[in-house]
């Protein structure tokens, strides 16, 4: 059974930082693309950053660029966010998923509908 468990939220304030971690059990990571979400109170579930499979490219939300940097330890099936100067809108419950391989890593990483396992997810609250 694939289980994908988030871990690291928490409660900051703005300027801040936090490290979000994905633990996969029951598949092999490193061959998938990995995407995080984001979805706050009131909004659509948005695509934050995805790492590709063998991590050759990482892909980033205009809104995160510069600031949240995703990475992939493949000893651990770990992918990781680390979020720096975070800002009251990154306020969101963030979500890792699994892109199916039916779909371009580059292409569908932040579309919902390409997704096909997702974690619980972790609470992240940035305030001012």
């Amino acid at each position: 059974q694939v289980q994908l468990l988030e871990s690291g939220g928490g409660s900051v304030q703005s300027g801040g930082s936090l490290r979000l971690s994905c633990a996969a059990y029951g598949y092999t990571d490193a061959r998938n693309c990995i995407s995080w979400f984001r979805q706050a109170p009131g909004k659509e579930r948005e695509g934050v950053a995805a790492i590709s499979p063998g991590n050759t490219n990482t892909y980033y939300a205009d809104s995160v660029k510069g600031r949240f940097t995703i990475s992939r330890d493949n000893t651990k099936d770990t992918v990781y966010l680390q979020m720096s100067n975070l800002k009251p809108e990154d306020t969101a419950m963030y979500y890792c998923a699994v892109v199916s391989t039916s779909y371009v890593c580059g292409l569908s990483w932040s579309k919902s509908d390409s997704i096909r396992y997702w974690g619980q997810g972790t609470q992240v609250t940035v305030s001012s």
